[in-house]
């Protein structure tokens, strides 16, 4: 997986591309971890990401719960397999998708 994050006053926008599993997910969780002080706007872009995994999703969930106490999360550019997922876990009821 790779990831190009763009910061811009409080918000921050992460693009991923490839695939978001038990491999990577730690990848994303750590950059999340040291990368959200004074960021009120999470945006993910997930026109490049092939593939999500339950590791992922948890990054996901921890990533809305961080961001519903400091700002807002929005998802963007997901593609149908990746919403078929978030739509199977329930996760389309928590998520900002766009």
């Amino acid at each position: 997986m790779t990831m190009e994050k763009t910061k811009n006053d409080g918000a921050l926008q992460i693009a991923l591309e490839g695939r978001l599993d038990t491999t990577t997910a730690p990848q994303l969780e750590e950059e999340l971890k040291s990368g959200m002080d004074g960021i009120t706007e999470l945006i993910f872009d997930f026109e490049k990401l092939a593939y999500i995994s339950s590791a992922g999703l948890r990054v996901l969930l921890s990533a809305q719960k961080a961001m519903n106490k400091q700002g807002k999360m929005l998802i963007r550019h997901v593609n149908e397999t990746i919403m078929e997922i978030f739509e199977v876990t329930g996760f389309v009821d928590i998520l900002s998708i766009e």
